[in-house]
């Protein structure tokens, strides 16, 4: 079961990450909408509706969670940028995974994608590098994340997801 949560493996944090590992971990945030939109543009409705995993979400509710997640990482780059340590608002994901519009097609959250990756993607290459070290705080764990931590989070966050869908069709044979 293990492999199948974590496809790509778990995040690890670093203490640090070279100027060449932000450049890189940018690029994968950028690249995340094209490759999902292209993981996901022959399967019907039935495969969409499949969970990756036992008890776990569907093909559907993966690509609206990766929407949402990553509209969070954004919002919470901005209030890092632009106030003092800001404590940003957690969510319940595993309920937002949940709400109507995760059973709507994929197709607006791919869209969706496209747009908030492709300005987020213009905001962090546009970000002098001492500024990545700004942090925010997390109000459940109250530890302090850089944006250098962000991003390398979502950049893994993405593929992880992506890595669900690619075993799920590897698996089924789709």
């Amino acid at each position: 079961m293990e492999d199948i949560r974590y496809p790509i493996g778990k995040f690890i944090t670093q203490e640090n990450y070279t100027s060449k590992e932000i450049t890189a971990n940018i690029e994968r945030i950028d690249a995340l909408p094209a490759k999902l939109e292209a993981e996901i543009q022959h399967l019907d409705d039935q495969q969409l509706d499949t969970p990756y995993r036992e008890a776990g979400w569907t093909v559907r509710q993966v690509v609206h969670h990766l929407a949402d997640s990553h509209l969070h990482a954004y919002v919470r780059t901005k209030w890092t940028l632009t106030e003092n340590q800001p404590v940003i608002k957690a969510y319940l994901e595993k309920l937002w995974a949940e709400t109507s519009e995760t059973k709507s097609p994929p197709a607006m959250s791919i869209a969706f994608l496209h747009a908030l990756h492709a300005k987020w993607s213009i905001l962090l290459k546009s970000t002098e590098l001492s500024d990545l070290d700004r942090i925010f705080i997390h109000p459940e764990s109250k530890k302090q994340i850089t944006l250098k931590t962000l991003i390398a989070t979502y950049a893994w966050h993405g593929e992880h997801h992506l890595a669900h869908i690619a075993h799920l069709k590897k698996r089924k044979g789709w």
